[in-house]
């Protein structure tokens, strides 16, 4: 890693940023979803006058938070150490939980490795953050310019809203960059899964506010000087099964588990670790590591919160402590579809989705296959600033800028 470090900076010494950026993460947007362009001309528009890569690999877990923080940090999970939408310290006995809870603000969960709006907030440039997830914590001392905090169920008004905003302190020089969140492709994905109506309904939605962002920025005049990059934390893909696991082990003799997914996170009390790790390894549709046996190609298990067991759903499957716990009851509508992500990152419906345009980007370019970590040298290239060292490989994204 370091002589890849060392080359990129010396790419990046040799470089002048326009300085522009404007951000969008759109959760749970899957590679494939936008195969067919011709019914999407908002992002039409913008893959043929930018770049398209032909996917983006996530890191694992395929889960929301770590794919956060791996794109604006661009570490493996187990380095920034976010292991999952939800974690447990044990030392002290505090827990992440995705929401509302007053302890996931705390500092124990964010300061893993330094988040790339920190860094332009320590050199002077202002950051500007619409809905996302925890841009309200400080960190590291830190806070955002501007944070508008996250909020469920986000309009395309609040989308086209801070699309205007944005591109006003953008344009004004109030903001060097600008980051803007959006969950709803994600919700409709989990809530209808990934071939539903439901979910194409939300994609003609907000490829209407991207026909709006082409419009907005050619009326300001800053086609030439802004780049736009956009991207997802993961795919999706259809549940059709379910592990229960109060139906192999006494779920009285777990201290905590956590997360209903395609990853769980499990710790047992110590006098019956062989008798639920043997139990659970019988369970077909899932693998159960140990904390060493977890595969190195996860880069996941040298992190500080990974649980005494972690267990790795197959395709189709998810697992959770007991029926009962589901959010949704999916026996009860035959024909409705449920989707989820989490899995093994290499499968392709964990996919997630990268475009560009701008000043720093070709146009008309299908790019190769990139990873998530790679992203935030991408950011720092438009940015102009020196990356702090990482595990993305500026060779893989190096083809799409000018």
């Amino acid at each position: 890693m370091d002589c890849i470090y060392i080359i990129l900076l010396s790419v990046m010494s040799a470089y002048n940023a326009s300085g522009k950026l404007l951000v969008f993460l759109i959760d749970g947007l899957r590679y494939d979803y936008l195969d067919n362009l011709e019914n999407f001309p908002g992002f039409r528009e913008i893959v043929e006058n930018g770049v398209k890569a032909d996917y983006l690999t996530p890191e694992f877990p395929s889960l929301s938070f770590p794919n956060y923080f791996s794109l604006m940090t661009g570490r493996n999970t187990e380095e920034h150490q976010v292991t999952g939408n939800y974690m447990w310290d044990k030392d002290s006995n505090t827990e992440f939980l995705l929401g509302t809870n007053p302890g996931s603000l705390s500092p124990l969960w964010w300061e893993g490795a330094e988040l790339l709006w920190v860094t332009m907030e320590k050199l002077d440039k202002r950051v500007y953050m619409y809905y996302w997830p925890g841009c309200e914590v400080e960190i590291m001392g830190v806070r955002p310019s501007l944070c508008v905090p996250y909020i469920p169920n986000l309009s395309e008004r609040n989308l086209t809203d801070a699309m205007e905003h944005a591109l006003d302190a953008l344009n004004d020089g109030q903001a060097d960059m600008a980051i803007v969140y959006y969950e709803k492709v994600d919700t409709t994905g989990h809530y209808f899964g990934p071939q539903s109506p439901q979910l194409t309904g939300t994609l003609l939605g907000l490829d209407a506010t991207m026909q709006f962002l082409n419009q907005r920025v050619m009326a300001k005049n800053m086609s030439s000087d802004l780049n736009i990059v956009m991207f997802s934390d993961h795919g999706m893909s259809e549940i059709t099964n379910i592990i229960e696991l109060d139906k192999h082990i006494d779920l009285s003799d777990v201290i905590k588990v956590l997360d209903i997914s395609p990853v769980v996170s499990l710790w047992p009390k110590q006098e019956k670790f062989e008798e639920i790790y043997a139990a659970l390894s019988a369970v077909e549709n899932m693998a159960t590591y140990c904390r060493q046996e977890i595969p190195e190609r996860f880069h996941y298990k040298g992190g500080r919160f990974v649980s005494t067991l972690t267990l790795v759903a197959k395709p189709g499957w998810i697992i959770t402590p007991s029926f009962s716990d589901l959010p949704v009851q999916p026996n009860t509508d035959e024909d409705r579809k449920y989707g989820t992500h989490g899995y093994d990152n290499e499968l392709a419906e964990m996919r997630g989705f990268f475009v560009a345009k701008g000043p720093d980007f070709k146009s008309n370019f299908s790019a190769g296959p990139i990873r998530a970590v790679d992203v935030y040298n991408v950011m720092c290239y438009t940015l102009g600033i020196e990356p702090l060292p990482n595990n993305g490989l500026f060779d893989r994204v190096r083809a799409m800028l000018n």
